[in-house]
């Protein structure tokens, strides 16, 4: 899937505080792309993202 391999989210990986990082970090909260991967992934991926990304949707 395109998120997995996203070039913004590897900017994010590299330096979460960049602009590209930023945005991306922002984007994930309303992103349908996302929310589609997200959702898609087992239960215990999708924890291991929340908290990695301190991501708090689609609970």
């Amino acid at each position: 899937m395109a998120c997995e391999n996203c070039k913004l989210r590897a900017n994010y990986e590299k330096n979460p505080k960049s602009l590209a990082g930023r945005f991306w970090r922002w984007h994930i909260n309303f992103c349908p792309g996302w929310k589609q991967y997200f959702t898609s992934l087992p239960k215990e991926e999708q924890n291991k993202l929340r908290e990695k990304y301190n991501f708090k949707k689609y609970q």
